[in-house]
């Protein structure tokens, strides 16, 4: 790749202070598949005060100037879509039909959505007396994740550009690549120099410079709920904006209304998309206690219709995990599972048998889970689907709430019983009788989920200060002619 070695800062492509690289790993292969330069605190500096210099005259351009410039990059993203997805299929494993399919085509939705929210979107307004102005929060410090890497550095940048912000980019050193394809888009597109920088690093060394340095307005991350701490508490100091979109162990209650056979198998497709690395992920499945076993029955059955597989097999419904970190991971909370005597009805321990290679994990259920059990308290953030019965709808809803989580929820049956029983669920996102995603609902979580909401016009707001200019229809002070 020809960028892979430098960093975006100013609008040049320019090297490292000291080159120092890191293998990129094929999760597939487990063999090294290219190298990207790690920065240090010095180029983290570099990029905010490129960023810094670049926002006195970027947060004073027009709406239309800022929905021109996200066009052009819409086009650009679109055109490069496969590029991307292929990239991103090698880096952190996804199928590559999902790879081009979702994982690349969020990038341009969320750009899309943001335009249109943006185009609608009233930046001053009178109320009374008083001008309302929502003006740019600043010069904002991007962490993004590997499990969607373009989805979130997208649903960040489109609405950071949009209200006028500057920004550094640190994308996960796990899958790097499709972030430097993203930088070389943002250049072709003509976005202002500094406006966008993109530093290459881990989280100890760039990642804290962005979120403790004072001229950096707003950190905005995504990635699990102890990193999001750490991130919350070197932001402190300088009392900067946080938005984090952190962990998840989301509910799907099925209810005795519903679709049995459907919703259960749809609800195990759902947690394993993606080898079930996402926050939101469906990870915990409430059934009536009395359905069980055939819950159990039908959830096997789906997961032994999975193809578990290298990513460029057509054929494969499931690659693998993203490292051999997440892959030990994994291993330990399914021996927990079985520890603690959670029923295994699918999968289990190690890699599947027809594979000699690469970290992958069989789609894994356990029957009989009780909500103390690890496997229900904790994010697995893998192919991991925990079944827990329940008695009754207000038990179903005390044992969906009885999470440190809040990300999502997920709930099937009578729409007017999911309604009711949606309003009683502490979720950021609820999702009635297996809904299509929609790229302009708020998406963020309650409790150690994070805070804020991203998407749509809701990602706008997020990247906005409010100023109130009381007196703006006053005549007082102005000398009539």
């Amino acid at each position: 790749m020809k960028h892979a070695h430098k960093f975006y800062i100013g609008g040049d492509w320019v090297d490292p202070t000291l080159l120092s690289t890191r293998e990129v790993v094929d999760p597939s292969t487990e063999q090294p598949i290219g190298t990207i330069a790690i920065g240090s605190a010095a180029d983290a500096h570099k990029a905010i005060a490129a960023a810094r210099s670049a926002f006195a005259s970027f947060s004073q351009t027009t709406k239309e100037e800022r929905l021109a410039l996200l066009k052009r990059i819409l086009a650009i993203l679109k055109r490069r879509n496969d590029e991307i997805g292929d990239v991103i299929s090698r880096e952190m494993g996804a199928p590559l039909a999902m790879a081009r399919g979702e994982q690349a085509a969020l990038g341009a939705i969320h750009f899309e959505q943001t335009i249109k929210a943006c185009e609608t979107f009233a930046f001053e307004y009178m109320q009374g007396s008083t001008r309302i102005v929502h003006e740019p929060v600043g010069v904002v410090a991007m962490i993004t994740p590997w499990n969607w890497p373009i989805n979130q550095i997208a649903c960040k940048v489109a609405p950071a550009l949009a209200t006028g912000c500057t920004m550094v980019l640190k994308p996960s050193e796990i899958a790097p690549f499709n972030a430097v394809i993203f930088a070389e888009i943002m250049d072709e597109a003509g976005v202002p120099a500094g406006v966008f920088n993109l530093v290459q690093g881990d989280g100890p060394t760039v990642g804290a410079v962005l979120a403790s340095h004072p001229d950096v307005d707003m950190v905005s991350f995504t990635g699990s709920t102890r990193a999001g701490i750490a991130v919350a508490q070197a932001a402190a100091p300088t009392v900067k904006r946080v938005h984090q979109e952190l962990g998840g162990k989301s509910p799907n209650i099925i209810l005795r209304s519903a679709d049995f056979a459907a919703a259960v198998s749809a609800g195990a497709r759902r947690c394993f998309g993606n080898s079930g690395q996402s926050c939101n992920a469906p990870t915990r499945m409430l059934v009536p206690a009395e359905r069980m076993d055939e819950a159990s029955a039908i959830a096997a059955k789906e997961a032994a219709m999975l193809v578990v597989g290298p990513p460029s097999d057509a054929r494969t419904n499931l690659g693998p995990v993203a490292s051999v970190a997440q892959f030990e991971k994994i291993q330990a909370l399914i021996a927990a599972g079985i520890a603690e005597g959670a029923e295994l009805v699918a999968g289990g321990l190690g890699r599947p048998s027809h594979l000699n290679a690469g970290y992958y994990i069989s789609p894994t259920i356990f029957a009989r889970v009780t909500n103390s059990m690890t496997i229900a308290r904790e994010e697995i953030f893998g192919p991991v689907l925990s079944i827990i019965g329940y008695q009754t709808e207000d038990e179903a809803v005390a044992i969906a709430n009885d999470t440190p989580y809040g990300l999502a929820a997920y709930i099937q049956g009578d729409p007017l019983e999911a309604r009711s029983v949606a309003c009683r669920l502490r979720a950021g996102t609820v999702r009635l009788n297996q809904s299509a995603w929609d790229g302009a609902a708020p998406f963020g979580g309650y409790k150690q989920s994070g805070n804020g909401r991203e998407y749509g016009k809701f990602g706008l707001h997020e990247f906005t200060e409010i100023k109130g200019i009381v007196g703006f229809t006053s005549d007082e002070g102005v000398t009539k002619t």
